[in-house]
């Protein structure tokens, strides 16, 4: 549908689904949240945003997308059959809510979850959120350091290598990290090395 054939009244809508894994599809996801599109009276202004990426996965090429159409105001609201879909944890679940409410874009799951920050019922859910994101900090605090400590007793050596030694003495910690989420820069600073050094281990290990 043309966009200048759109009532303002009715809502424009893109659909988000995610699986992790190849052998997995999203087929069933679109269809059910294309039924609910047509239900609710809602515009679907393009073809559904498919992404295959584990729950952990920073990149997410598909999603970044749809928060770049989001900032464009061409959309008003995400559909997602579960809010998990979306958020990698609840820390980035608040961090991207955030940002879509930011450009006046709310994200709806097909369990009843809806997240439209103008509405005093998502605001309170927001705020519990935060809380529970607090927690999770806690969390993910608490497991690096025993991460590391974990690393530390397998001979791992943590800081900058010294002279020509290789990224392997940081693989373990690394993985660990990121498995826990962090970003590329975050773990960097934290074993105190080298973005590069980073990203050659994650490679690695994606292509081991």
């Amino acid at each position: 549908m043309n966009e200048t054939t759109i009532s303002k009244d009715t809502k424009r809508a893109v659909i988000y689904a995610r699986v992790s894994t190849d052998d997995q599809d999203c087929a069933r996801q679109v269809a059910d949240l294309t039924a609910w599109a047509k239900r609710a009276g809602y515009c679907l202004v393009c073809a559904p945003y498919i992404e295959t990426a584990s729950g952990m996965k920073t990149a997410r090429k598909a999603r970044a997308e749809i928060i770049a159409q989001a900032q464009r105001r061409q959309i008003d609201t995400v559909l997602v059959t579960e809010l998990s879909r979306w958020g990698r944890s609840t820390i980035d679940l608040l961090d991207t809510i955030e940002q879509l409410a930011s450009y006046g874009v709310s994200l709806e799951a097909l369990n009843g979850m809806t997240f439209d920050l103008k509405s005093a019922h998502s605001r309170l859910i927001l705020r519990l959120l935060a809380g529970l994101s607090e927690f999770e900090r806690d969390l993910i605090a608490e497991r690096t350091k025993s991460g590391l400590a974990h690393a530390r007793s397998k001979g791992v050596k943590l800081g900058r290598p010294q002279g020509n030694k290789t990224d392997e003495q940081h693989r373990d910690a690394v993985l660990e990290l990121h498995g826990l989420g962090f970003s590329y820069r975050e773990i960097a600073s934290k074993l105190r090395i080298g973005k590069d050094t980073v990203g050659r281990v994650l490679k690695a290990s994606a292509t081991s």
